[in-house]
């Protein structure tokens, strides 16, 4: 696992968070939501793709 995964995760929650707070401000509660869910579904992409990357690695490491 790398520091650069934490910092990429970290930096897409504060970017979802700025423009939620703008949507919302400005009064699209329902872009700021969808924002929100594309922020979520990213973050999930991003982590399962490192799940995978693990699993392989566990794999190869007992030879399954």
């Amino acid at each position: 696992m790398d520091v650069n995964l934490i910092f990429q995760v970290a930096a897409i929650g504060i970017l979802v968070a700025v423009l939620n707070q703008l949507l919302i401000r400005s009064g699209r509660e329902e872009q700021a939501m969808m924002t929100t869910l594309a922020g979520l579904i990213v973050v999930m992409m991003i982590l399962v793709r490192e799940i995978s990357s693990l699993f392989e690695l566990i794999k190869r490491t007992f030879g399954l």
